[in-house]
């Protein structure tokens, strides 16, 4: 718990204030935040779509802090997990695990919530919401973290302005995203498998899985997909470490969000009817 300590020391922050404002004279800042800023552009998408999903059925007044905690939170945990995150993902089964967890995530959002009449429960309804955002985001933040950290090339100051950065662009959004859910809500069951394909992908690239992966698939099987690839034009993606077996375990953790979210969701609705009927 040192290093958490070692963020809020009066020394490490004015060290971080000297250093920010040495470094925003040069031009080299000025390039750095603006790929930061194109980066939390591109990358921003799928927390946005969590937090739009995950707060869609609050009452209005709570939809709005639920997007201010919700991205909040996800940027918050980006900039506690800069520094551990790399060589926590490292670690066998995290991934694995992770995308398990998104799995049920996703699973989750497609089930309707019965909607609560009181302040108290709107208020769990809220926390609820940010929970889920939360481990979503802890699954998901992997991309965001490298390619921020990346672009910020050591500057800690850049870092966490970059990330800062983020959160208007994940509240606006997750609104827009809101909004097209309350027109549209088939885009629940496609933001849903979007969420499937993430964990299918997040599970492929477990230091565990990965290896077994490009080992079945360098055998008869990958052979004979990329064969059927060559034959419509397309080039090897199976063999010789391709990205065939994400993208096969993408498709899978789609048919399993699908699935099982259909089956939760029919069974909630028969709970809830058959619960109307008795009273």
């Amino acid at each position: 718990m040192n290093w958490l300590w070692q963020i809020f020391d009066p020394a490490t922050i004015s060290a971080f204030f000297t250093q920010f404002n040495a470094e925003m004279q040069t031009p080299a800042f000025w390039v750095a935040l603006g790929k930061i800023m194109w980066i939390n552009i591109l990358l921003s998408g799928d927390n946005a779509l969590v937090i739009a999903m995950a707060c869609r059925s609050l009452p209005p007044r709570q939809k709005f802090w639920g997007m201010i905690l919700g991205a909040g939170v996800a940027v918050l945990l980006r900039i506690i997990f800069t520094g551990i995150v790399v060589t926590l993902m490292g670690l066998p089964f995290l991934k694995l695990v992770g995308g398990l967890a998104l799995l049920f995530i996703a699973a989750k959002l497609l089930v309707p919530e019965h909607e609560g009449e009181g302040d108290v429960d709107a208020a769990a309804h809220l926390w609820a919401a940010v929970q889920i955002v939360a481990i979503a985001d802890i699954v998901m933040s992997l991309d965001n973290v490298i390619a921020v950290a990346a672009a910020a090339n050591g500057s800690i100051p850049l870092l966490v302005i970059g990330l800062a950065i983020s959160v208007p662009l994940i509240v606006a959004g997750a609104a827009l995203i809101m909004a097209l859910l309350s027109r549209l809500p088939a885009l629940v069951w496609a933001g849903a498998a979007l969420l499937g394909w993430i964990a299918g992908e997040v599970m492929a690239t477990d230091p565990v899985i990965q290896p077994s992966m490009h080992a079945f698939f360098n055998g008869p099987v990958g052979v004979g997909l990329d064969g059927v690839l060559k034959s419509i034009g397309i080039g090897p993606q199976f063999t010789n470490g391709g990205h065939g077996g994400e993208i096969v375990l993408g498709l899978v953790g789609i048919a399993v969000v699908l699935v099982v979210g259909s089956i939760w969701r029919k069974r909630k609705l028969e709970g809830a009817a058959e619960h109307s009927a008795a009273a």
